[in-house]
């Protein structure tokens, strides 16, 4: 191959950084013609049903599967004590504190179940059918025992002054007791101190919020097939973390890592849902090593109701101390958090993300942040869709709202004088943390202007004057996140069993067109177009010569998927250092080729010209070069292709401000949104349009907790809200259109300038819309309304403001203090705890 001329009137390839690009993967996924794991038929392949205990705890007298194995195809029926040799265990990569209280999780239980819908037998049958009706002939006894179910209590239950226990044998439902304190750790005061100089001159406000129990109700249930017959044991799952599930398999079952192979396909949504490793993926391998045959269990959707785990879950208890006028002065958090019957992959260090939180914008003098994990007989919890952050988020947005209330201000304007300002960044939290950029005051104007905020203030005004049964509240929440998990060391620090590091190769082909091999596992967000923008702008390529692959541990060894909102300010850093290699490579046989010094060279719109000549060679053309190798540096072998593994140096910080408008009929109860605005700084935007969706779908989702979605168990512990004809998802009738816009603050630890934006809707909205019903009704006397603001919980905080008594529907629970579990007594707003 000879170097070309370049032509000086050529038009440099369009950027695409920036640029709203329709996703590649949409055209095979609303057309159907994708793989789901469960549309994957395999030679033989035999079907499973789980067999699932009715109560939330009880001993297991006697399993009968006589009749079931008569059944029409059944192959085989079996138990937990069947499978005690091959079934492994479950395992917590986040023991937050070395005496975490752990109990065992086996796949199928042997002689006790913990939660309702924990999995008891197991029918292998030769269609789903089949397998079902068979699993219904399975005959278990139990004896019931008593149900720890309601966190506060089970917080205060041990076994010497009794109480319902979930495990008996461990004596306890407190498993880890975490805490950090800015005084102790240097980044801060002493916050008792704080508190007590505001009891004596300034305000102290102390708060308990209720962070519901929420079910990720993916679109895709989960679904599992493993394949035996090759010389690899191959899993297809609907997983998030296809790398991560294969270390645990091998780590826990003895089959070696080599001979694992898991492939996540296509996968309809996860929001921390398929962040895990489930008893239904250990069972299936089991079962698949066991007959020797192809084996597939896809769940119903109750069943993905009721045991994929859910999310959430705690009480929080906040003090606040401030000056008179408003500025902070010093912050405790004290949350119990429900683990559920066992503790999940992550689920015990969910708390401890969002301990990093609770400070948010804000400068924070003093700071203390415990946790109390709890077991009880409920299903387990784990990360959902934000994972720590959105808690802390709504517990501090909540506060200032009260906070600005108490000085008589703007919500607005009491955030102002406490948060960061753009000339203070970088800036070393109270919780440690630096942030490394960030613009507050620009977001927030800019939301206020499209928002129409002076003017809906005006009508607020208005309608209270005039007695208007429709009330306006106006709701704040100004936020920042930490998210693109993150330093190794950091989180070695912090006992995570993971690092945050990951891995990208980028192979040219000898055509010039280019693969892609990520380890960030995509599930909906868009990867494979993204991923190939920044490639196509950093080589000069057509966007369509870039071919993203992932989600298979075989085609992608290395790497730890998608969760946190890491994809592109981790795997997509890892991305731009393996393509600056390939870049450099061909560098060097551009040189050759044009005979010219290495340095003399400059590359740009995927070419390499000489310094001011017109002689050039286009880096598809070098590619070709090197698949042919006859003319190449000597000593240099035939190949551009590259690898880099990137371990970020920092979180990431993206913000924002949301604004919400909410009607409110003081006489029904009844709630309208009648406009939301948000602005967003996510630094550097690749693809605007694939933003979009991604801020419009985490909207929904913040809004339905605090609108509609509730996970409900009653007085036995079974959950009733097992259907969506219970558990409450919005649609898009359900939903008003979002005004949508970004700021722009690049990120400083990143080539990209990129900040995270998969969670940030999700974060910042719920208190958004709760500070809104709670704006509405504030001159009624009426401080807090539990999520979800049903009609009916608004109707009755109205009525009971209007007697003039504390607001007393559902009964009253137990104060507590982390520490102890139990303090005092303090009315609920709303329902029960179940």
């Amino acid at each position: 191959m000879t170097a070309t001329e370049a032509r000086p009137d050529a038009e440099a390839p369009e950027k695409e950084i920036g640029k709203d690009r329709r996703r590649k993967e949409d055209q095979r996924l609303i057309t159907g013609r994708t793989r789901w794991t469960d549309n994957i038929q395999l030679p033989g392949m035999l079907h499973l049903a789980m067999v699932r205990s009715p109560f939330a705890h009880a001993r297991i007298t006697s399993i009968d599967t006589a009749e079931a194995k008569r059944s029409t195809n059944v192959v085989d029926v079996v138990t937990g004590q069947d499978l005690a040799e091959t079934q492994g265990t479950l395992i917590n990569a986040w023991p937050i504190t070395p005496d975490q209280v752990t109990p065992t999780h086996l796949p199928v239980a042997i002689d006790r179940v913990a939660f309702a819908g924990e999995i008891v037998a197991v029918v292998v049958a030769r269609s789903a059918a089949e397998a079902r009706d068979a699993a219904e002939l399975v005959d278990v006894e139990y004896d019931e025992l008593p149900a720890a179910l309601d966190l506060k209590e089970a917080a205060a239950a041990d076994a010497d002054n009794g109480g319902a226990l979930a495990h008996p044998d461990l004596g306890t439902n407190k498993s880890a007791y975490w805490v950090f304190d800015s005084g102790e750790a240097g980044t801060g005061g002493d916050v008792d101190e704080a508190i007590a100089k505001a009891r004596a001159d300034g305000i102290v406000l102390e708060r308990e919020y209720r962070q519901q129990r929420l079910i990720p109700a993916f679109m895709e249930p989960r679904s599992t097939v493993v394949d035996p017959t090759g010389e690899q044991l191959t899993v297809w799952s609907a997983t998030q973390i296809p790398h991560i599930l294969r270390f645990a398999l091998a780590a826990t079952t003895g089959i070696p890592e080599s001979k694992l192979r898991v492939i996540a396909p296509d996968v309809g949504g996860g929001f921390g849902g398929k962040l895990q490793t489930t008893p239904e993926e250990w069972i299936t391998v089991a079962l698949a090593r066991r007959t020797g045959k192809p084996v597939k269990y896809t769940e119903t959707r109750s069943e993905s109701l009721m045991a994929a785990h859910h999310g959430r879950d705690q009480w929080q208890k906040l003090t606040l101390s401030a000056e008179k006028d408003g500025t902070v002065t010093g912050l405790k958090v004290e949350l119990l958090a429900d683990l559920g019957a066992y503790i999940s992959l992550v689920g015990g260090g969910v708390p401890v993300l969002g301990a990093f939180m609770f400070n948010a914008i804000y400068k924070f003098p003093a700071y203390h942040f415990a946790v109390q994990t709890v077991l009880t007989n409920k299903t387990w919890t784990d990360a959902y869709r934000g994972a720590g952050r959105p808690e802390a988020t709504f517990a501090i947005e909540r506060l200032m709202d009260e906070l600005a209330a108490e000085v008589g201000v703007d919500p607005l304007e009491i955030r102002e004088k406490n948060w960061i300002t753009h000339e203070e960044f970088p800036f070393t939290t109270v919780a440690g943390l630096e942030y490394d950029s960030g613009n507050y005051e620009k977001a927030t104007a800019h939301a206020k202007d499209l928002f129409g905020y002076d003017e809906l203030r005006a009508e607020q005004r208005r309608r209270r004057e005039s007695g208007d049964p429709v009330q306006l509240g106006i709701g704040v929440s100004t936020f920042t996140e930490m998210c693109g998990l993150a330093p190794s060391r950091v989180l070695g620090q912090l006992d995570y069993g993971a690092g945050g590091w990951e891995h990208a190769s980028v192979r040219m082909l000898a055509t010039g067109k280019v693969e892609v091999v990520t380890g960030a596992s995509g599930h909906g967000q868009g990867h494979e177009t993204a991923f190939s923008q920044i490639v196509a702008d950093r080589l000069g390529v057509p966007f369509e010569d870039v071919e993203v692959l992932h989600g298979d541990t075989q085609v992608a060894p290395k790497g730890l998927d998608t969760y946190g909102s890491r994809s592109l300010v981790v795997g997509g850093e890892a991305l731009v250092k393996a393509t600056d290699k390939v870049v450099e490579k061909a560098k060097d046989v551009a040189a050759h080729l044009l005979e010219a010094s290495a340095e003399d060279l400059e590359f740009a719109g995927g070419r390499f010209t000489v310094r001011g000549t017109d002689q050039g060679v286009a880096i598809q053309e070098i590619a070709t070069a090197v698949f042919a190798a006859h003319n190449l540096p000597d000593g240099m072998e035939p190949s551009l292709d590259s690898d880099a593994t990137y371990d970020p140096v920092n979180f990431n910080y993206p913000h924002g401000t949301h604004l919400c408008a909410m009607e409110v009929d003081t006489e029904t109860g009844a709630l309208r949104m009648r406009k939301y605005t948000c602005v967003d700084d996510i630094g550097n935007v690749i693809n605007p349009l694939i933003v979009s969706g991604q801020v419009h779908g985490g909207l929904v989702q913040g809004i339905a907790q605090a609108l509609w979605e509730e996970a409900v168990y009653d007085d036995s512990g079974t959950l009733v809200s097992g259907s969506f004809t219970d558990y409450l998802l919005p649609t898009a009738a359900d939903t008003i259109s979002f005004e949508v816009d970004h700021t722009t603050t690049p990120s400083l630890t990143n080539t990209l300038g990129t900040k995270g934006v998969g969670e940030a809707g999700t974060i910042a909205s719920t208190p958004a819309v709760v500070n809104a019903v709670v704006d509405a009704l504030r001159h009624l006397g009426i401080h807090d309304v539990r999520m979800p603001c049903t009609p009916e919980r608004v109707w009755r905080a109205i009525q009971d403001a209007g007697s003039g008594t504390e607001p007393t529907t559902g009964a009253a629970a137990p104060h507590f203090d982390a520490s102890t579990g139990m303090e005092g007594t303090v009315d609920r707003t709303t329902g029960g705890d179940r």
